[in-house]
């Protein structure tokens, strides 16, 4: 076989193994035999082909990453968060775009919609809510739904809140990610609403101040659950060259995964909103830190580290373009 048709009948496959570090004990294991024995014959009839660089770094990260494995057995949790989460949402980082797209597509609507209808906000919020914060504002409180009942109190009731609202966004993605997408609609309508609200009074800089020292970790933890949500329902919908029901099972998995390790920002935005945020209309300031805190957080554990991950990955390919 000439070596530009070794390379046209392998080439696809090979770059669905570089994706490594999504990939389940069972699956990793036999790709690295496949490997081997493609890593054998390249260096047989090809020895001096670049083919058989890639296929030696490809082959070592698949080593290391089973050695990797082996090693962290007593330390699965801590691995968990700083290597297996960061390295699955940097091979999930189109289906997240598209999940933060939609959602801030449904915050637009929200806003326009209640800037052009005025009983929309009435509509989405309830009138229970909108009389409340009304009075509130009147009487130089508009935060202060936060500051109402025992903190521990609202901390656990938030807590469950939140957990829930994620848990829906992912298990909806069985309804063929139609269902993911309801929830990250109208979460997303109902926070571009809110915003709309005080906007109206004046009171934006004010509410972003106080809301987002817990939302920046509530509002990216509910994208993520709902592009785990979306996972769940492509990997069925689109199973490419896997039979559907292990592609199924694989979209699950790592849609579990990703929402499992969401569970300390589920706590931390619990813990802000109950204990932090309702102090939010005597200091602004310290809605600020918070905003600025969180908002570091959010950008180095989503968008730093998995880059860092998905960089090194890239790194296995940068001798061979295949």
């Amino acid at each position: 076989m000439k070596e530009a048709r070794f390379i046209s009948q392998n080439r696809e496959k090979w770059k669905k193994m570089e994706n490594w570090q999504a990939l389940n004990a069972e699956r990793l294991a036999a790709n690295f035999i496949e490997l081997s024995d493609d890593l054998a014959y390249a260096r047989t009839f090809y020895p001096d082909s670049r083919v058989v660089p890639y296929l030696n770094q490809l082959l070592a990260a698949y080593q290391g990453n089973i050695h990797a494995r082996a090693k962290q057995k007593n330390r699965s949790v801590f691995y968990f968060w700083t290597h297996e989460m960061p390295s699955l949402l940097a091979s999930k980082y189109r289906t997240l775009l598209f999940a933060c797209c939609f959602f801030l597509f449904s915050v637009g609507i929200g806003v326009f919609s209640a800037a052009h209808e005025e009983s929309f906000v009435r509509l989405i919020l309830g009138d229970t809510y909108v009389n409340m914060t009304l009075e509130n504002i009147r009487s130089g409180t508009p935060m202060g739904v936060y500051a109402q009942g025992k903190a521990w109190e609202m901390f656990l009731q938030i807590l469950v809140n939140n957990v829930r609202v994620a848990f829906l966004a992912f298990a909806y993605g069985l309804f063929f990610s139609a269902g993911t997408l309801w929830i990250l609609f109208q979460n997303g309508v109902m926070l571009g609403t809110f915003h709309y609200l005080f906007f109206k009074y004046g009171l934006l800089l004010h509410s972003s101040l106080s809301i987002w020292a817990h939302g920046t970790f509530e509002i990216t933890a509910i994208v993520v659950a709902g592009a785990a949500g979306l996972i769940m329902g492509n990997s069925f919908l689109f199973p490419g060259t896997y039979p559907r029901l292990y592609s199924f099972q694989q979209g699950a998995m790592h849609g579990m995964k990703m929402v499992a390790g969401l569970v300390p920002f589920f706590i931390l935005a619990a813990f802000v909103e109950s204990y932090i945020t309702r102090y939010a209309d005597a200091t602004p300031a310290i809605g600020g830190f918070c905003v600025a805190l969180s908002l570091i957080a959010v950008i180095a554990y989503f968008l730093w580290l998995p880059w860092v991950f998905r960089h090194k990955r890239c790194e296995i390919t940068a001798n061979l373009d295949i």
